[in-house]
C-alpha cells in the first residue's frame, strides 16, 4: 500500500483502503508495477488486467484515471478517464466484462503523469451506470454514486511524453 500512499494516488484519487483482491495489469507481457514508468508507444493497446481472486459470482469495475490533467505541477482539471470496464468476473480478465468507456491511450503533454488502475468489487451485475465525460472526472464520486464502496485493489505507473530520440 506504502507506494500508492508515497505516490499520492491515495488522497488524489482514492481514499485510503486495505487491499483484498490481487491485480495484474500487463502491457505487452511487462507488468505495471507501483511508480514503474511506460512510453507512451508500449501502452498503445489496452493492457490485460486480470482478477487473480473472487470467484465467478462476484464481479468488479475497473477504472483507469490520469491525476495529472493537463500538467503534474497544476492539475487544475484533475482526473482524465481513460477506461472503465464493468462486470468483470472474480478470477478472469477484463476481456470478460463489459466495456464501458472505450480505452484511451496516455499522452501525457507536460510533465510526469500518473495512470492509476483502481478496482471496485460491484454489490451485483450491472448496477454501474457511465459518467457523462471523460473530462473531470472523480473516481471517488464515481464510486459513491455506484455505490462500490472503497477499492479492493489499486496499481499505477508513470508515463510522460516521449520525443523521437527516445522512440529510436
Amino acid at each position: 500500500m506504502d507506494p500508492l500512499i508515497i505516490g499520492r494516488v491515495v488522497g488524489d484519487v482514492i481514499d485510503n483502503f486495505n487491499p483484498s483482491v490481487r491485480m495484474c495489469v500487463t502491457y505487452n507481457n511487462k507488468q505495471v508495477y507501483n511508480g514503474h514508468e511506460f512510453f507512451p508507444s508500449s501502452v498503445t493497446l489496452k493492457p490485460r488486467v486480470q482478477v487473480l481472486d473472487g470467484d465467478l459470482k462476484s464481479f468488479f469495475t475497473l477504472i483507469m484515471t490520469d491525476p495529472d490533467v493537463p500538467g503534474p505541477s497544476d492539475p487544475y482539471l484533475k482526473e482524465h478517464l481513460h477506461w472503465i470496464v464493468t462486470d468483470i468476473p472474480g478470477t478472469t480478465d477484463a476481456t470478460f466484462g463489459k466495456e464501458m468507456v472505450t480505452y484511451e491511450l496516455p499522452r501525457p503533454n507536460i510533465g510526469i503523469h500518473r495512470f492509476a488502475f483502481i478496482l471496485f468489487r460491484q454489490n451485483r451485475r450491472g448496477t454501474v451506470v457511465p459518467p457523462c465525460s471523460r473530462d473531470r472526472f472523480c473516481t471517488k464520486k464515481f464510486a459513491e454514486d455506484n455505490q462500490l464502496g472503497l477499492p479492493v485493489a489499486a496499481v499505477y505507473f508513470n508515463c510522460q511524453r516521449e520525443t523521437a530520440a527516445r522512440r529510436r
